[in-house]
């Protein structure tokens, strides 16, 4: 036992302030009060609707990708279609220039033909006039 009056104080104070300590834990809400389940089930609403946004957020870029995809197939087939009108107007023209080259040709080689026997019926007239004229003679 200490006669010093201020030790004494020390201890029945720390005593005091240990048993209020206690007293406080003990008439502190325990874990099933509504009380102190509010804040974690307000928490994990919070987080549920953040998961259900996401989810909405990720079905809305699914839905705006495949409307883009949908989109650009639709606009690859209408290049498409179009590449193919163009290939195929140019086929046309292409065999129509062919077909108008073969006529011109064969248009010249004809008259080369008439030329050239033109040429020969007239040389085979010459001839036979040489030889009347010979046999003239």
């Amino acid at each position: 036992m200490s006669w010093n009056p201020d030790f004494r104080e020390r201890q029945a104070a720390s005593a005091k302030s240990k048993a209020a300590l206690l007293e406080k834990f003990r008439t502190a809400p325990g874990p099933d009060d509504p009380d102190r389940k509010a804040p974690g089930e307000a928490r994990l609403k919070i987080i549920e609707a953040r998961k259900a946004r996401a989810a909405e957020r990720e079905a809305a870029r699914i839905a705006r990708e495949k409307a883009l995809a949908e989109e650009a197939a639709r606009e690859a087939e209408r290049r498409a279609a179009e590449e193919r009108a163009v290939a195929e107007v140019a086929e046309r023209a292409a065999r129509l220039k062919a077909e108008e080259e073969a006529r011109i040709a064969a248009e010249q080689k004809a008259a080369r033909d008439a030329r050239y026997a033109a040429r020969k019926a007239a040389k085979r007239q010459r001839r036979q006039q040489q030889k009347d004229r010979v046999h003239l003679r």
